[in-house]
């Protein structure tokens, strides 16, 4: 396996307010924020005290992090830079992970694609392609 972990994925209403929580710990913004119509979320990076952040608002109340806001979960996904997506999706695949969201461009990342997984374990990963 040749991932490289990327990002942890945080679920929040509000990417201002939960800056201000993360600056406390060190954090601070990395680039610009970004729009996603394709995934249904607005977002922004922080780095600092840890591992690089993804904060993530939904654009409508029934989009994608409904579940997780919903019973107040943090922790969205765990994200690899990957330097063969379809590859690593059949490996995945092929350990039980079910495909949650098939790949697609993705404005964070300059229209490089993007996948999510569902582990067996439930957790929900996010792959990210290298090229």
């Amino acid at each position: 396996m040749n991932d490289t972990f990327h990002h942890v994925g945080v679920a929040c209403r509000d990417l201002d307010s939960e800056t201000r929580r993360f600056a406390a710990l060190g954090y601070h913004q990395e680039g610009v924020d970004f729009t996603d119509p394709i995934q249904g979320v607005s977002g922004r990076f922080l780095i600092g005290g840890g591992p690089r952040l993804e904060l993530l608002v939904p654009l409508s109340t029934e989009g994608c992090l409904a579940p997780w806001l919903k019973t107040g979960a943090k922790l969205y996904h765990l994200a690899y830079l990957v330097p063969d997506l379809d590859g690593e999706v059949t490996r995945l695949r092929g350990q039980g992970a079910k495909t949650v969201v098939s790949p697609v461009p993705a404005v964070a990342f300059a229209g490089r694609r993007i996948t999510f997984l569902m582990l067996p374990n439930m957790m929900l990963v996010e792959l990210i392609a290298k090229q």
